[in-house]
């Protein structure tokens, strides 16, 4: 443990230090800057384990660095203006998570052959990401900003029928991350600054594999900043590009392939089925096909966004597995592969690239007895594209669903912009 850790301190320091030499060699660096932060933090969803699991510590310390690539206003940029000249950023993040530990209660009614006699954990987790900050704040002494980052995660602990039975956090080594910040930066000098600031972050594998009740972290960080740009950015900050954008309205027509495994599967395997039984606590799960298709009616009133309305139509093939495990634990309710919902969406763009987020509920859903308790009335759903414009702007990307933040399901899909009008 302590030799992972000292590892991932050594790799930041060398990798801080390489780029302050680099960039200061010469004016042709300008863009560039790093920082290095640790990050305190306390695992969110753990109401959902009460009754069954003792958490007696919640706590989650990280620390990681971020490259750093800076817009400035010589680049003429008229996106980069339109979001007051952010800041990309590629991270890399290590989270230690070894006092996140599991214990069954023993007040609960546990089968005798569910009963385990060891600690599971939750493990600790690299994360590679990339972001991008945008200005709230900007002073000669101070910036205040809000950061969204994106990528994957890789666990040294996962499930494990034999070693980390109660690990339901985290049940696949490769995971999606996602994080949220807002942060204040204080300059010490002219090229450093410390920063304070909040973060949320979330990892989980897009139920791709079970387990996968997903971690939500939340707590302060403090980091060290060297931004060679901000100087430059804040004498030319009222140096805007002024480039004409017409608003528009457009239809946009989305078709969506996703797969996921199901929540009833792995509660049937782990709680209810014999310990003789085959498939009793299974590591195995199997993926089952979920198709959408939207059709959104949307408004660009900026550059940068476009909002507007949409109806969902989902088609998911495990509904008849579903009624399969309904029946044989004597549920009686009704199950159908399709479901219908109305949504609300919006999209930031910079360029080609566009973030898509919705909100949405069902007007229509069946699928059986637990999604009446694992499942909302509502669902969010968040993802990338990138639009082609040789192609008519067509665009590809991923999305994953969730509901009330727990992912459903992860697909791809492709979508056909038709603008209204002129």
């Amino acid at each position: 443990m302590q030799h992972r850790y000292n590892n991932g301190i050594i790799l930041i320091c060398l990798l801080i230090n390489t780029l302050t030499a680099k960039a200061e060699q010469g004016d042709s660096l300008r863009h560039w800057g790093a920082n290095i932060y640790a990050n305190l933090g306390t695992i969110l969803n753990m109401k959902q384990f009460e009754g069954k699991y003792i958490v007696p510590h919640k706590n989650s310390f990280s620390v990681g660095m971020e490259l750093n690539y800076a817009t400035l206003p010589s680049d003429s940029d008229a996106f980069a203006s339109d979001y007051d000249f952010p800041v990309f950023n590629i991270g890399l993040k290590y989270a230690n998570n070894r006092d996140i530990k599991f214990l069954r209660d023993p007040v609960y009614e546990w089968r005798e052959e569910d009963i385990v006699n060891h600690t599971s954990f939750l493990g600790d987790l690299w994360s590679l990401y990339g972001g991008m900050t945008r200005s709230l704040l900007r002073t000669n002494k101070w910036f205040a900003d809000a950061t969204v980052s994106m990528g994957t995660a890789y666990s040294h602990e996962k499930y494990d029928k034999k070693e980390n039975v109660d690990n339901e956090i985290v049940g696949s080594r490769w995971l999606i991350f996602f994080g949220f910040g807002l942060h204040a930066t204080y300059r010490l000098a002219e090229q450093w600054g410390v920063k304070a600031g909040l973060e949320y972050w979330h990892v989980s594998n897009g139920a791709l594999n079970r387990p996968n009740r997903g971690a939500n972290i939340l707590g302060p960080s403090l980091a060290l900043v060297y931004y060679p740009y901000y100087e430059t950015v804040y004498e030319n900050r009222k140096a805007k590009v002024k480039e004409c954008f017409k608003p528009y309205w457009f239809l946009n027509f989305t078709a969506g392939f996703g797969a996921k495994t199901l929540e009833e599967d792995w509660s049937y395997t782990q709680f209810d089925l014999p310990s003789d039984h085959p498939d009793y606590r299974t590591e195995d799960f199997k993926l089952y096909t979920a198709w959408s298709t939207e059709a959104d009616i949307m408004y660009r009133y900026a550059r940068r966004w476009a909002s507007g309305v949409g109806i969902d139509l989902f088609h998911g093939s495990y509904a008849s597995r579903i009624e399969e495990v309904d029946k044989a634990n004597k549920h009686d309710d009704k199950h159908s592969p399709w479901s219908v919902g109305l949504a609300a969406k919006h999209e930031a763009y910079f360029h080609n690239l566009a973030l898509h987020v919705s909100l949405g509920a069902y007007l229509y859903r069946e699928m059986g007895y637990r999604a009446k308790f694992i499942e909302k009335r509502y669902y969010e759903t968040v993802g990338l594209r990138y639009a082609f414009p040789s192609l008519a702007n067509l665009a590809v990307g991923f999305k994953v669903k969730a509901h009330y933040l727990k992912a459903d399901y992860t697909e791809l899909n492709i979508a056909m912009p038709i603008v209204l009008g002129k």
